[in-house]
């Protein structure tokens, strides 16, 4: 790992990074602007899972956040990596980083359980009623564990 984290912080790129007096401020820009998309979509999506704003169909509103959270990604994931170029080894040290790894990894297994689970059967709960139980479990794992990323990323310029 030391040797592939020496490699990635030599590269042209991560040089930029670090040399660059505007571009990480700019990456990190873009990756925050991605991160407000992809958080606020599933935010709405998950409120309404949860029973705010009942009459709205829940597949009307997946239909048009979801997109926007997965297409928010084409902004988080280069500029994510850009940054972590920069600096890899300091980032794979820092407990705060491997924290938001982990969360990160287990809010994308809270989506895919959520959308090969309870999703499939949402069209007896699309509107008018309360999502089942386990729904709205995950749809508040899910706010939890996106606040604790945004948390993590945050405290990231202080750790």
């Amino acid at each position: 790992m030391q040797a592939w984290t020496a490699w990635l912080a030599g590269t042209p790129v991560a040089r930029a990074m670090r040399d660059g007096v505007w571009l990480y401020p700019a990456v990190e820009t873009v990756h925050i602007i991605g991160f407000a998309v992809l958080v606020g979509a599933v935010a709405m999506f998950d409120l309404r899972v949860l029973g705010f704003a009942r009459r709205l169909p829940v597949r009307a509103l997946g239909a048009h956040v979801l997109p926007w959270a997965a297409a928010s990604l084409l902004l988080i994931v280069p500029a994510g990596l850009l940054m972590f170029a920069s600096a890899p080894q300091d980032f794979i040290a820092n407990p705060t980083f491997r924290l938001k790894l982990a969360l990160l990894a287990a809010a994308g297994v809270n989506a895919a359980l959520f959308h090969v689970g309870v999703y499939r059967g949402v069209a007896h709960w699309d509107a008018g009623v309360a999502a089942p139980v386990l729904a709205r479990a995950q749809a508040l794992l899910s706010l939890l564990l996106w606040t604790a990323i945004v948390a993590c990323g945050r405290l990231l310029a202080y750790t």
